[in-house]
């Protein structure tokens, strides 16, 4: 499973990160995106070099307690998640819409501005349905002074969606009291307009989140009174355990 887009060039990114090289020489070495190699390299060992000039700065005992927590939780969920089968990348893919996509009648759509999410979301479609390449449309929400022609590459590449079918971009006037933005390629907005398709996946969803349906949250949240395992866990709030752990 998975969005593999460029085979060839996701090895190589992998191949020279773990020769440690930086995601900006790996991005000019493959001529892609930097956003792209950072997706494909995301889970390979990287020791940053030691800077060459200015202060050395240590980090303090709380950020490394901190980061070795994320990392610890990181190793953990992969162990826990592991490789997800269709059933599992159905459901997920079904939950993730349910959060993020357009509940209108008449076209699926799908906003967002993490090139992670936006991958996967576009890998399940593609799985799971029957879709017509050339109705895909994409759009990006960008602010004015950003790059417009590298946010719209990046997203075509990430998407797998040429640009000639990508929509006017929408460009937003940047708040000046942010002095940093930090999604230098802007927010995507991803169209299929098919009522069939949309309607189909309502479906899903509403079998997933009613009480009826043998996966259905609602359902679990019945048959499930409190995690054993942490104190004063419930699925709903307020409750209270019913046992404890001595």
């Amino acid at each position: 499973m998975g969005y593999r887009g460029k085979v060839k060039e996701q090895e190589r990114a992998r191949d020279l990160r773990a020769q440690n090289w930086t995601l900006d020489r790996i991005a000019k070495e493959l001529r892609v995106s930097k956003s792209s190699v950072s997706l494909w390299v995301r889970d390979v060992p990287f020791t940053p070099s030691k800077r060459r000039w200015g202060p050395q700065r240590r980090p303090g005992r709380h950020m490394l307690r901190k980061q070795a927590e994320i990392d610890e939780m990181n190793r953990r969920g992969i162990e826990r998640i592991g490789d997800l089968d269709d059933e599992a990348f159905m459901a997920a893919g079904v939950a993730l819409y349910a959060g993020e996509g357009s509940k209108g009648d008449g076209a699926v759509k799908f906003a967002n501005s993490d090139p992670v999410m936006i991958a996967f979301y576009c890998a399940w479609l593609r799985r799971f349905f029957v879709i017509d390449e050339a109705r895909l449309r994409v759009r990006v929400y960008l602010h004015q002074g950003l790059d417009l022609d590298a946010a719209e590459t990046h997203w075509s590449e990430l998407t797998g969606v040429p640009r000639t079918q990508f929509g006017k971009p929408y460009r937003a006037v940047p708040d000046p009291s942010i002095r940093r933005n930090k999604h230098e390629y802007g927010c995507v907005y991803v169209t299929y307009s098919c009522s069939r398709t949309h309607r189909e996946i309502m479906g899903l969803v509403r079998a997933l989140l009613s009480s009826s349906a043998y996966s259905g949250v609602a359902q679990l949240v019945e048959r499930s009174a409190v995690n054993r395992i942490v104190k004063g866990s419930s699925p709903f709030p307020g409750a209270n355990a019913r046992d404890e752990v001595a």
